[in-house]
């Protein structure tokens, strides 16, 4: 058996009055396959573009090891020179992926290379984020903090997303305190007999190529494989749903510190807790004991 997922819808261009309409308001997802082809970033963006305008900087990397009481969701395991990492992706394989890129920080002439699109939102335009990964590699499904409409742009290769709505999140064996399903599924085949909740799950999948934009509504869950060597840029606007505003008030500024907290205090038994109680809840509330 395999995931209840359908493909995201796709569209060549889309107008504000259209985005509105059809995706924001309904808080639907869509791929947007020409959104940036007047960027120049849509020529210029590859892998060995970054390497020489950025090769010298030296950038934190992430893998697939769980999260434990040592490293948090968003604490890197090592770190290289981004023109070394570049040559590593194009060698082969690799499990290591950059994670939240600070473009306005770390390189300010990639900022001359897009515009923000005119869709009705108010995009934070302090905070554009790069994602970088190896063929293989996977981000485990998770939704984010702030619960922000995401506009996502994908170069060099391709990659898989699947993603849930919120209102999925209870069959998703959400960790209590964090932003993330259990890490031992494997959702690109799960194991219904461990995870049975899963197959009421219903949710969306596209694979994304060079130029490709995918749109991400408020507090989506979402899960990305890379199938080749590629990154991807982020921009985010704040929710317009107000349940959404308050949970992510309620998760930057309370939920992450008590978790921060609880793995200082209970270190290994705090993660052993928030593991065991995402199955027993949610086993329980779909009633499967």
């Amino acid at each position: 058996m395999k995931l209840n997922l359908k493909e995201i819808p796709r569209v060549e261009t889309v107008t504000e009055e259209e985005f509105l309409k059809n995706y924001l308001k309904p808080q639907k997802p869509v791929v947007i396959e020409k959104l940036i082809e007047d960027w120049p970033a849509y020529k210029k963006w590859d892998l060995d573009y970054i390497s020489k305008v950025s090769g010298d900087k030296q950038v934190s990397l992430f893998d697939d090891r769980p999260i434990n009481s040592k490293y948090k969701f968003n604490e890197p395991h090592t770190s290289m020179k981004m023109s070394e990492y570049v040559d590593l992706l194009k060698s082969k394989p690799t499990n290591y992926r950059i994670f939240l890129y600070n473009l306005l920080k770390e390189v300010p002439s990639l900022l001359n290379d897009f515009t923000y699109p005119k869709v009705g939102l108010r995009f934070v335009k302090t905070r554009p984020f790069l994602f970088f990964g190896g063929e293989g590699s996977q981000v485990f499904m998770h939704h984010d903090i702030d619960f922000a409409n995401i506009f996502h742009f994908h170069f060099h290769g391709e990659k898989q997303c699947i993603l849930f709505p919120p209102s999925e999140t209870k069959y998703l064996y959400k960790l209590p305190c964090a932003l993330i399903s259990h890490q031992e599924i494997d959702f690109s085949n799960p194991d219904f007999d461990k995870w049975p909740a899963l197959q009421k799950a219903s949710g969306y999948i596209a694979n994304l190529k060079h130029g490709e934009t995918l749109y991400m509504p408020e507090g989506y869950w979402h899960h990305m494989t890379y199938l080749t060597p590629g990154f991807s840029m982020s921009i985010r606007a704040v929710p317009k749903k107000i349940t959404h505003f308050f949970r992510a008030v309620y998760n930057v500024f309370f939920m992450r510190y008590f978790d921060n907290f609880m793995r200082k205090v209970q270190g290994s038994k705090w993660m052993a807790y928030k593991n065991r109680t995402a199955i027993k809840r949610t086993n329980k509330r779909n009633n499967f004991f």
